[in-house]
């Protein structure tokens, strides 16, 4: 007689895919070193003074952190000129994204998200047994809000919004995202998913905090992963009105937000110039990368974050496979499309060249 242990939905559920380890790929190869751009990571190493403030910190470590963040939550409250009550800190966004539907969604519960999107989403939701309603993005590979909207009934309790949109790179204009806001009902949490805020330069995409900080269903949910550099040491926050922040840190992980990356994330905020420079670095790269691949033919729609989309559709996985064996690792999404990470100058020379044969493959 065989026994279950684990709940039979999640057999169907696909697992998280990170980007291809460089150590495998370099081992197929046989070559001395590959070039990774498949993570959305910035390429520039850790902003100055956070290293450290990491090694300063484990000196501590035997230590429980502060539970509350209350230092990390003064230093973004400063930045973001809100009130630190509003600010609940994680183990990166996705981590608090997890939360979210876990304060938020019963069984049966809906999460409304345009798709293709951030491949998360379906596993947190699944996670808690909430139902995933998934809306096809336009033919422009952005978000149908017209849809989304459409798509709520009396069982949603979140809708999500990822802008700039993850994997697409496209962006959520401010006069489509005023209409449905106001659109949706004051009883469904709208979730502005702003990870690559920081590297968006159309006047037109709003800052989430700025524009709707003030609407009480309206969470914003940033991450300092990518801009700021500490994708390996977990480190996302959000932004919400006080009763709402006030009830997602009930179901937080205690201790979620470590030591090391609460002084990380401090010393990291100290840089914020440095970090302009960097993402001056990474959109001038973006703009570069864009035009040369729609040169090659490629439909690349335009990008506010740090990657490019590439809607190859079935071939997404062949120009993927020919990216690697140049030494070359980007991230296909079968059936729909790649995305590249933009890297340093050299980085995506290689890359561009990997695709010109890929693309005539």
């Amino acid at each position: 007689m065989s026994s279950r242990l684990t709940r039979a939905d999640l057999d169907s559920l696909p697992a998280y895919v990170p980007g291809r380890n460089l150590a495998d790929l370099t081992r197929e190869l046989g070559i001395a070193e590959a070039i990774k751009l498949a993570s959305n990571e910035v390429p520039y190493g850790p902003l100055p003074g956070v290293a450290e403030a990491v090694a300063d910190a484990m000196l501590t470590s035997h230590r429980y952190p502060d539970m509350g963040a209350v230092a990390l939550r003064d230093a973004l409250a400063a930045k973001l000129g809100v009130a630190a009550e509003r600010i609940v800190t994680g183990c990166g966004s996705v981590a608090l994204a997890e939360i979210l539907v876990k304060a938020t969604c019963l069984p049966g519960d809906e999460i409304v998200y345009a798709w293709r999107s951030f491949e998360a989403y379906p596993i947190i939701a699944a996670g808690a047994s909430a139902t995933s309603v998934r809306v096809p993005n336009t033919g422009d590979h952005e978000h149908d809000l017209q849809a989304m909207a459409d798509a709520i009934t009396d069982r949603t309790r979140l809708v999500i919004v990822c802008n700039p949109n993850n994997p697409t790179g496209t962006s959520v204009r401010k006069a489509d995202l005023d209409r449905f806001v106001a659109a949706v009902p004051s009883d469904v949490l709208i979730v502005l998913d702003e990870a690559y805020r920081e590297l968006v330069t159309d006047p037109d995409v709003p800052d989430g905090v700025a524009t709707y900080g003030d609407r009480p269903n309206v969470l914003v949910l940033r991450t300092m992963s990518k801009a700021w550099g500490l994708a390996g040491l977990r480190m996302g926050y959000l932004v919400a009105q006080p009763e709402v922040a006030a009830a997602i840190r009930k179901v937080l992980t205690p201790f979620s937000t470590s030591l090391v990356a609460q002084a990380a994330a401090i010393a990291a905020l100290a840089q914020e110039e440095e970090v302009r420079r960097r993402c001056a670095l990474v959109v001038a790269e973006r703009d570069r990368v864009t035009e040369a691949l729609r040169a090659l033919g490629a439909g690349v729609p335009s990008s506010q974050a740090n990657f490019v989309w590439l809607p190859l559709g079935a071939g997404s996985v062949a120009f993927a496979q020919v990216c690697e064996s140049r030494g070359v690792i980007v991230r296909p999404f079968q059936g729909d499309g790649v995305r590249v990470t933009i890297g340093t100058p050299d980085e995506n020379d290689a890359f561009l060249a990997a695709a010109e044969v890929a693309l005539k493959s």
